[in-house]
C-alpha cells in the first residue's frame, strides 16, 4: 500500500513539473541544454532588474551612469547574453565577419 502511494506521489509531482515546465518556458525540459539555461536565467535576471525601478537605480548609481544608459545596455545583453549559440551535431561554428 505505501509502495502505490509513493508511486502515485511521483507520478503526480512528475505530471506537474511537466505541466510547469509547459507554462514557463525558462524552467527547462530534459533536452534543455546547458546553454540555453544560462540564457533564460540571464535575460530573466536582466529583465527583473529592468522591471523593478529601484534595483536599476541601484545599479546606475553603483555605475556612476544614469539610469537610461543602464537600461538600454541591460536591454541589449538580452539578445545574447552569453555569446552565440555552440554549434549543433553536424554543423560549421558559426563565424564572426572580417
Amino acid at each position: 500500500m505505501v509502495a502505490k502511494r509513493v508511486q502515485a506521489d511521483k507520478l503526480r509531482t512528475q505530471q506537474e513539473l511537466e505541466r510547469l515546465q509547459a507554462k514557463y518556458i525558462g524552467t527547462g525540459h530534459p533536452d534543455t541544454t546547458s546553454w540555453e539555461w544560462r540564457t533564460n536565467v540571464a535575460r530573466d535576471t536582466y529583465s527583473s532588474l529592468v522591471g523593478h525601478p529601484s534595483q536599476l537605480a541601484y545599479i546606475s548609481l553603483a555605475q556612476n551612469e544614469p539610469a537610461a544608459k543602464v537600461r538600454a545596455q541591460l536591454l541589449r545583453k538580452m539578445i545574447q547574453p552569453c555569446g552565440p549559440p555552440p554549434p549543433r551535431e553536424g554543423e560549421e561554428p558559426i563565424r564572426g565577419h572580417n
